[in-house]
């Protein structure tokens, strides 16, 4: 079975969600303030999961994809005046 887990950084904290290759979603919704942190908390939530909700044992292939996302607010610009 194959995985892709999204990795989100906004507001100063890694989330993630995760869904199969069929697109369902898998329940692994975790935080962490680091990214690696995070990755090695998602690998065994997503086996438990799978096999809680899916009846899947086996070998799964996770893909992680990483996203970030700021709020900006952009301001007028005003050349100097020499």
């Amino acid at each position: 079975m194959k995985c892709v887990v999204l990795l989100t950084w906004d507001d100063g904290i890694w989330f993630s969600t995760a869904k199969t290759d069929t697109g369902e979603s898998v329940g692994v919704t975790l935080e962490s303030g680091s990214f690696d942190a995070l990755v090695e908390r998602v690998k065994p939530a997503i086996l438990e999961q799978l096999e809680s909700n899916f009846n899947y044992v086996g070998e799964v292939e996770l893909s992680f994809i990483a996203e970030r996302k700021e709020n900006l607010k952009a301001i007028s610009w005003q050349p100097r005046e020499a």
